[in-house]
């Protein structure tokens, strides 16, 4: 999507609500309710939908999802094997605020640059995840391994 990022780096207004809109079209054909965040660099909230009836809960988790893979730059389903062997530092991470080790957020990054994130909550881990691929697909942007046949 042309005019992705805006001000600087990070994602504008018209591509966040873009990536929101495709999330929940995912969602749907799944037959799932979700929220979905999208944050800038900063972890700032750029722009987010919430589908009725999906879970209120969801809702900031969906946010923190979009925060922590803006912050790291990964997504947040990778955690798991990136602190594999090191329980210690897993234990300390999981008190840190907003970090969210559950897939279903993703880095929002265009020619290298990190943009922001997004983040999808309300359904299974793999359902979260697939909605989120389905917001950077419809970007243009690396879905972190959907094939291009399986993009929506």
């Amino acid at each position: 999507m042309s005019g992705l990022g805006e001000a600087g780096a990070v994602i504008g207004a018209e591509a966040a609500h873009a990536a929101c809109a495709a999330a929940v079209a995912k969602a749907r054909e799944l037959g799932v309710r979700i929220n979905v965040a999208v944050v800038d660099a900063g972890g700032n909230l750029a722009a987010f939908l919430r589908m009725p009836g999906a879970f209120l809960h969801s809702i900031g988790i969906a946010t923190d999802k979009a925060y922590t893979a803006a912050s790291f730059g990964f997504p947040t389903g990778q955690w798991a094997a990136a602190l594999a062997g090191n329980e210690p530092l897993r234990q300390g991470l999981m008190q840190v605020p907003r970090l969210t080790m559950i897939g279903g957020g993703f880095p929002v990054s265009e020619n290298g640059v990190r943009l922001g994130g997004v983040g999808v909550s309300g359904a299974s881990e793999e359902q979260d995840i697939l909605c989120a691929r389905a917001a950077l697909a419809a970007l243009g942007l690396d879905t972190f391994g959907l094939d291009k046949e399986e993009q929506p």
